[in-house]
């Protein structure tokens, strides 16, 4: 079990997923948790979006919080040094690309892909599969048996970081390229440490980050395995779980 720091000066940054843990279920940001966020950075802390959305679904949001410090987009598949300075990005293959939507179609399943020409699904009219730089691809049923299924097709590749940002989806991005990963460039940029680090989140995609965090944190409203390896488990993103972390862990004097 990691050492957990009780000193508000152990923790420097705070690494944040967006969906089901700094936005609400109405997709937006309490007032509680902006204050918050106002709060740690005017303390001189560094506050970063790690989030499963591409850059370009993130920035109203970081333009919202007024923030310029690092962005680890799309699962870590981005590293950005700053909004509209790019540190570095991991592609999947155009054929891993191929063969994932190949599956989608023949399970009947919603589909989607961020590339960094755009996000693309299974409502686009055209996909040059080969013309994309791509970055993540995404499955969504609620049917398990056949999300189980591609999961296991998958996971036999070898090749693929698999993660989810929903019970009933799949994430995938190429192997060995996470939140984590991203959390561990901006440290690196920044000259900080994991063991500074705050991270939060819900979700199967968050797990890495939480666990290589100095403070794992899971939200009240978070998957149980994400739950189970957390240091600790807070209030949900309804209770404003990230101003409560940021209050406890990273201002009380």
């Amino acid at each position: 079990m990691k050492s957990v720091g009780s000193n508000t000066n152990t923790y420097k940054l705070i690494a944040l997923d967006m969906d089901g843990t700094l936005l609400t279920e109405d997709k937006v940001i309490s007032a509680e948790n902006r204050e918050a966020i106002a709060a740690a950075m005017e303390a001189g802390k560094t506050v970063i979006m790690s989030t499963g959305r591409g850059v370009q679904s993130a920035m109203p949001y970081v333009n919202e919080l007024g923030l310029t410090t690092p962005i680890v987009a799309v699962n870590g598949g981005e590293v950005w040094e700053a909004p509209g300075k790019l540190l570095s990005r991991q592609l999947l293959a155009a054929d891993t690309v191929r063969s994932l939507h190949a599956i989608a179609q023949k399970y009947d399943v919603w589909w989607w892909a961020y590339a960094v020409e755009g996000v693309f699904n299974r409502e686009s009219e055209s996909m040059d599969i080969d013309a994309k730089h791509w970055l993540k691809f995404g499955y969504y049923t609620e049917n398990l048996e056949k999300l189980k299924q591609i999961r296991e097709t998958v996971e036999s590749w070898g090749t693929l970081e698999i993660t989810n940002s929903h019970p009933c989806n799949i994430e995938l991005n190429p192997s060995g390229i996470s939140k984590a990963s991203g959390i561990e460039a901006v440290c690196k940029l920044l000259g900080i440490s994991m063991s500074e680090v705050i991270a939060m989140g819900d979700s199967e995609n968050d797990i890495t980050m939480i666990r290589a965090a100095g403070l794992g944190v899971a939200m009240g409203n978070a998957q149980e395995e994400v739950k189970r390896i957390a240091d600790i488990t807070t209030v949900t993103n309804e209770e404003h779980g990230v101003a409560k972390v940021i209050h406890e862990y990273m201002l009380k004097p």
